[in-house]
Formats: structure tokens, sequence, C-alpha cells
């Protein structure tokens, strides 16, 4: 090929292409007042799904609520901007779309999944263990209401398993804390921790841990009896925790050896999880 029909052809290509591109910027620009509502909320599913950016659909969701509100289409048009806003990374902005959805309509058929887009919201904002919890308590209540209020609905099951992730972190809140105390050898503050997590975090994955670490905390104070009955009851619920290996060997150093004892709060733990004595 020439040089002449070369620098022709790679002329028509970028004219093409800078046409192609004005062509799309204009139709991303153009007024959309004179467009169906229909039309609307379709060029914004087109471009949600074909964008690399999902909020580059936003306009078209917002404008269809705008230009033809008290509409089927708005009332979609709304619960998109929610979706999308949340897809974006923009979580406070979703929980705002989202109670404007449930609002408007309390009762529709789209309400639970406005409910679970809020708690969604808050929990995908819940960062490390070291940060601020206050998020994971607004995400555990959110997605309480999507369990309570939406039992049988196909969001349920997925809020259950976040609540109990959220549960958890806030588990591992209290024991980080918990072992920066201990390593400190500030027994008490470091014991006050970990008896949070076993009187109100049981169910979670750090009860094991929190139990070994109180044996430690107590053993260190001189408090026999506490030490031997925290052993005890991870000894029954979590005989194959290294957790409880490490409590045995410090007990067994002291020649003590697991065993509940004493009439303390972990001996009423005791009788009410192994014994299953609640009066």
């Amino acid at each position: 090929m020439s040089a002449v029909r070369l620098g022709l052809c790679t002329a028509l290509l970028a004219g093409s292409l800078a046409a192609c591109g004005a062509g799309l910027k204009s139709q991303k620009d153009a007024p959309l007042d004179d467009l169906p509502p229909e039309e609307i909320y379709k060029r914004g599913e087109l471009i949600l799904e074909t964008a690399r950016k999902p909020g580059d659909s936003l306009r078209y969701f917002s404008e269809v609520e705008r230009l033809y509100p008290y509409t089927e289409w708005a009332k979609r048009g709304l619960i998109m901007q929610a979706y999308v806003l949340h897809k974006s990374k923009e979580y406070e902005e979703a929980r705002i779309a989202a109670q404007r959805y449930l609002d408007f309509y309390p009762g529709d058929e789209d309400a639970a999944y406005a409910t679970y887009l809020m708690a969604l919201s808050y929990y995908d904002e819940i960062d490390e263990v070291g940060r601020d919890q206050g998020l994971t308590f607004q995400a555990l209540q959110s997605l309480r209401a999507v369990i309570e209020q939406y039992p049988d609905s196909e969001y349920a099951k997925s809020a259950m398993m976040k609540f109990d992730m959220a549960f958890d972190h806030l588990a591992g809140k209290e024991m980080e804390i918990g072992r920066y105390y201990l390593k400190r050898r500030n027994y008490t503050a470091a014991i006050n921790r970990f008896k949070v997590v076993v009187q109100d975090f049981q169910t979670t994955t750090h009860t094991a841990e929190a139990l070994h670490r109180l044996t430690e905390a107590y053993l260190a104070l001189g408090f026999t009896d506490e030490a031997q009955t925290a052993a005890a009851i991870l000894g029954h619920n979590y005989q194959s925790s290294p957790f409880y290996e490490d409590s045995f060997r410090l007990l067994k150093g002291q020649g003590l050896a697991p065993e509940a004892k004493g009439t303390g709060w972990l001996a009423t733990i005791y009788r009410q999880m192994i014994k299953g004595e609640w009066l």
C-alpha cells in the first residue's frame, strides 16, 4: 500500500472514530424531554449493561422519574437509581434512594429489595476490624429488618448470612481490644472484653479464643477457679481447638486442670451451656 493510500485510510478511520465518538456523546447529552418513558428507561438499561461505569446510566433512571412522576416507569426508575448508586459505591445516596422508594411505595413487590439494598449499603461499608463499628450496628439493624419483615423473600437467606458475618465482625472488634489490653498486662480491662464475647457473642468464631484468653488473664491475676472454669467450658465445646491445647498447657504448668469451680459468672455460663441449668 502506498504512503498516500495509507495516509488516506488512516485519515478516514480517524474521522470515522471521531464521528462515532461525537455521535455517542451527542446521544448521551441529548435532551430526553420528548422521549416516551419506556424509551428513556430502556436506554438506561442498555447503558447499564454496556458502559464501563454503571453510574453513566443514572441520568436516564433519574430523568424518567422526574419527567413522568407517579407512573410505573418512575417507580422502576427509582429502584434502579438505588441499585446503580449502590453498584457505584455511592452508599449514602443509595440509601436515600431506597428510602424514597419505601416512602412512596411501601407495599410494592420491590419493597423487600429496597430494604435489602439499604442493608447492603451499610454492610458493604463495613471496613477492617480496627475501624469504628457504628456502621456494623446499622448493618445489623437493617439486615434484621429484611429478615423480620420479608422472611419469605429471596433476600432473607442472604440477609441472614450477612447478619451472622456482621455479628462476627463485632466480636472480632472486642477481641482486638482485649488482646491489646492483655499484651499490656491490663488484665482486668482485657477480661471485660473477652467476657463480652463469651456472654454476648457465643455463636461467633471468636468464642474459643476468648475462653483461652480468659484462662490466660485469670491465671495471671491468680484467680485459678475462674481460669479452670474457662478452660472447662473451652474443653467441652472446643476440645479439638488449638486454643484448648494452649489453655490445658497453661493450667498443667501450675498443677491445675480444666474444671468448673467457684460461683462466678463463668460458673454460671458453665451451668447454662454445659448442664442446661438456667435457674
